[in-house]
């Protein structure tokens, strides 16, 4: 589901790129000290800031105006004072030790290895910090958002569909937030798929403190991608901002679980504003966590059961591009889907089929359950699928089935 208009419309960054090389390499430190100088630079903001890029296309030349000109660009005078006065040079050079400290890189807005299509959303990042594989800003993502609060019904929805994107060759994009974000990076990763988190806060910093290992695995496996600068701390009002990252650098978003007024129910009215796909996991209806995907479905949004759902829905051009990157992992997507879920032996068939995806069972409630099998012959049998992936250990001596 798309909206067809734009909030406002802006002259594009595009023009900026043609023409750039295209090396890793990009920036000399000093042109890297003019780009963390202008993100540093006291009240100028991110409009202001595109809007000064757009007219004098490089930093240094933000910097060599004068207060008066910068005025006539449509700054106040404090904020064209503010530049002038190159007042924020020392905090971008301590930005710019950060940077070599932490291993983390700065992409600026005209850098060809920016996210295109993040580059043409109404307010874009002029700069973005990013620790990992940087190469990951050339595939095509899609969004993957949800509550913090999820039921095992939406942390079995997302990992399945996660996993089985990110084997169809989409790089799934999260905040790395608890619950349905924190399910899809694992899933991606648990496949060899490819993810981003976005974070809203400095790239340094892991916020929720418990997925420390999962940031670590990111920075290696995947990317880590922030507009906020080095030490930025994660205050409230940053996630809704990040947001619109998420969803500005993928092909659509899908949602999984979230109240009707929620986080991800914000990303999804962005990614409208950006023309983005919108898709959703439908969900028990008695349940507060499903009313915000079920509502997007009453207003359009692609109901979602399984990976080719989000696929087919792509530009024609993307479902090609998915094919000739990824042929391999697309057939191995298909062959998940149609292969059939057997169990071993009867022993794990008895025991998979009173287990529930969204209802975690207690070991003694499935063991007064098969009265037939002997305690050691059921825990055995319950060893046997964790290992095949087929079912889940819960705290408690609750076990749940791992997909549907």
């Amino acid at each position: 589901m798309s909206k067809a208009s734009q909030a406002e419309n802006s002259p594009s960054f595009s023009a900026l790129c043609q023409g750039m090389p295209t090396a890793a390499h990009l920036l000399t430190r000093e042109q890297e000290l003019h780009w963390l100088a202008l993100k540093m630079t006291p009240g100028l903001g991110t409009r202001n800031a595109g809007q000064l890029i757009r007219k004098l296309r490089t930093p240094e030349a933000i910097f060599r105006a004068s207060a008066g000109e910068l005025e006539g660009h449509g700054l106040s005078r404090s904020i064209a004072q503010s530049i002038a006065s190159g007042c924020a040079f020392e905090d971008a050079a301590d930005q710019q030790n950060k940077l070599a400290e932490f291993g983390t890189s700065i992409i600026p807005i005209n850098d060809p290895r920016y996210p295109a299509r993040l580059r043409e959303i109404y307010d874009p990042p002029v700069v973005l910090f990013a620790k990992g594989r940087i190469d990951l800003l050339d595939t095509l993502m899609l969004a993957v958002v949800g509550t913090r609060r999820a039921s095992r019904y939406g942390i079995a929805a997302t990992e399945k569909l996660s996993a089985d994107l990110a084997t169809a060759g989409l790089t799934i994009v999260s905040g790395m937030a608890r619950g349905i974000d924190t399910a899809a990076h694992h899933s991606a990763l648990s496949v060899g798929g490819n993810t981003i988190a976005v974070f809203g806060c400095g790239v340094d910093l892991v916020y929720p403190a418990e997925n420390r290992k999962l940031a670590v695995s990111l920075a290696e496996k995947g990317l880590v991608l922030s507009e906020f600068a080095m030490g930025a701390p994660p205050y409230p009002q940053n996630f809704p901002i990040r947001n619109r990252i998420v969803s500005g650098m993928s092909v659509g978003v899908l949602i999984v679980e979230g109240a009707q007024y929620s986080g991800s129910a914000i990303t999804a009215r962005l990614a409208m504003d950006q023309q983005r796909e919108v898709f959703a996991v439908p969900g028990n209806i008695t349940s507060k966590m499903s009313w915000g995907p079920n509502l997007l479905i009453k207003q359009g949004a692609k109901l979602v059961q399984e990976w080719n759902d989000v696929v087919e829905e792509l530009a024609p051009d993307d479902r090609r591009r998915l094919i000739v990157d990824g042929q391999p992992n697309l057939s191995d997507a298909t062959e998940k889907e149609d292969e059939p879920d057997l169990p071993v032996n009867k022993m794990a068939a008895d025991i998979v089929s009173r287990l529930k995806v969204d209802e975690p069972i207690h070991l003694d409630t499935l063991l007064e359950s098969l009265e037939h099998c002997s305690s050691s012959e059921v825990i055995a049998g319950l060893f046997e699928l964790e290992l095949l992936g087929k079912v889940r250990q819960l705290p408690g001596r609750n076990f749940v089935k791992v997909s549907w």
